[in-house]
């Protein structure tokens, strides 16, 4: 089972760790792969991978701000490192909180990155590349904090972390979250785990 982070309580002070700590050498963006250096470009920003918007809703605030005065332990589910990762602002915009899923066809949201949207029925497939490091994210925070991720969601992101397992890169910042915020996200180190969930 993993545990709550209560090291980092606000999201401010989850910034400055996420760009001086975690990312301070630089990285590569999420959904499109790019490689960025320790000067941190305008056009990335970060992004939530299970969408603050759900979270919200789980506490029925009416927006987070009214989540943050009210609520402690969405500060701690806001900053939580392990559902932070750096990304075009472009592609965070067009996901929104829209679901991870499937998309048939070839069409792509912008230019020639492998990120497809479906505005119609809110759903959002990055490319191959990102899909593992998405799912356990998404297992981590719900397991975690009781968030509720719907079957088929899950079925799918079951499937991505099946055949995008743990990189060195993943592994890495899975090692620094930890001196940062003193918890693992436990689907990195044992991805198979993901598995009995389901």
């Amino acid at each position: 089972m993993s545990h709550a982070q209560t090291q980092i309580s606000s999201y401010q002070k989850a910034l400055r760790l996420f760009w001086r700590e975690l990312y301070a050498t630089g990285g590569k963006t999420l959904y499109s792969q790019q490689i960025f250096g320790p000067n941190k470009p305008d056009w990335i920003n970060i992004e939530h991978i299970f969408p603050m918007a759900w979270v919200v809703n789980k506490f029925d605030c009416k927006d987070r701000r009214d989540c943050r005065r009210s609520q402690q332990k969405f500060n701690y589910i806001e900053s939580d490192l392990h559902n932070l990762y750096p990304s075009r602002r472009d592609l965070n915009m067009l996901r929104g909180s829209h679901r991870f899923g499937s998309i048939k066809g070839e069409l792509r949201a912008i230019g020639s990155y492998d990120f497809k949207v479906d505005n119609k029925n809110r759903i959002i497939e990055p490319a191959p590349a990102s899909q593992g490091e998405i799912a356990r994210a998404m297992f981590h925070m719900s397991e975690t904090y009781h968030l509720k991720i719907f079957t088929r969601q899950a079925e799918t992101l079951a499937y991505w972390n099946k055949v995008d397992q743990p990189s060195k890169e993943e592994m890495r910042r899975n090692d620094i979250i930890e001196s940062l915020q003193g918890t693992r996200n436990r689907f990195v180190d044992n991805y198979k785990d993901i598995e009995e969930l389901i």
